[in-house]
């Protein structure tokens, strides 16, 4: 961005300052559709001036250098032309911890945390709270769901499985920097057929691909073009990755354990067929979002 790009001739030689940066690339992206053009133009000002967004409230009358103006332009162009932040950042905040994410992997969204949230409190209703519990995340991507749950249930080891071997070297590092790497075995893998052992888990939660065809044609540029097709879509019903989960759980889940898995609210009275028609579960729970959508199934096997 030049002096006077915003068109405004008396502006033409004000200072570019953090605020006037600020305030020009939250118009710019809010002309491109961004949902969050403001957060959008602190994030990346922040990263381009190596501070945190809390700094950047204390410096509005600042100007920043021309290396971090050149380093700023250019996220704002990547972002201008559809590439999520988090990609151009390398990171996403998700349950108040940094992860590093990459075009091999999803982007964590506030709606994964509904289920971190739902697998603490299953958790805790395990009838023997003790160590040596063993859980699995399938389709881990950038890791969130084993790293953050592993780094809250101190006393649980996970399995963490994905078909991507770069979406595993980006968990395996988001489990490093959290410090439960010991914790945690990635083994790259469709769904659990690589991993023998352990037999069965205590806990088994995923968000799956659970898009159909049909849906990832309309979806966002910023979606569809910058994130791993394979994690997204499931095929043309939206339900074939849960129903094999699902599947799983008759040999793969301990009596009394808790299968948690994301969905999509468009497929979730389907979803709630399948798991009910397996008949391995005593409990089946459809679970909202803030929005009201439903978004999580939570089944408890049959003790």
């Amino acid at each position: 961005m030049s002096q006077g790009e915003n068109g405004k001739s008396e502006d033409r030689d004000l200072p570019w300052t953090v605020l006037r940066l600020l305030q020009w690339t939250t118009d710019f992206f809010r002309s491109r559709g961004s949902d969050s053009p403001r957060l959008d133009a602190e994030i990346l000002l922040a990263h381009a001036r190596s501070c945190s967004r809390i700094e950047l409230y204390t410096s509005y009358a600042q100007e920043p250098t021309e290396e971090e103006r050149i380093a700023f332009r250019e996220m704002v162009r990547r972002r201008g032309s559809g590439m999520p932040v988090a990609q151009i950042v390398g990171y996403r905040e998700f349950y108040s911890l940094s992860f590093r994410v990459s075009e091999a992997t999803l982007i964590p969204r506030p709606e994964t945390e509904h289920l971190v949230i739902e697998a603490l409190d299953r958790f805790r209703q395990l009838t023997e709270f003790r160590s040596g519990h063993q859980c699995v995340d399938i389709g881990t991507g950038s890791g969130v769901i084993a790293v953050t749950l592993a780094k809250h249930l101190p006393n649980t080891k996970w399995v963490a499985t994905d078909i991507s071997p770069r979406a595993l070297e980006i968990a395996i590092w988001n489990a490093e920097q959290h410090g439960v790497s010991d914790r945690i075995d990635f083994v790259e893998s469709n769904l659990l057929d690589k991993v023998t052992e352990p037999r069965q888990f205590s806990i088994i939660c995923s968000n799956p691909p659970y898009i159909t065809e049909d849906e990832f044609t309309n979806l966002e540029a910023t979606v569809k073009e910058f994130e791993p097709k394979s994690a997204l879509v499931s095929g043309p019903t939206g339900t074939e990755i849960i129903q094999q989960v699902i599947g799983l759980c008759e040999d793969r889940l301990m009596a009394g354990g808790f299968c948690i898995l994301e969905m999509s609210p468009m497929i979730a009275e389907s979803c709630m067929e399948l798991a009910i028609e397996s008949s391995l579960f005593s409990e089946v729970n459809c679970l909202r979002d803030l929005s009201g959508h439903r978004r999580l199934l939570s089944m408890q096997r049959i003790a």
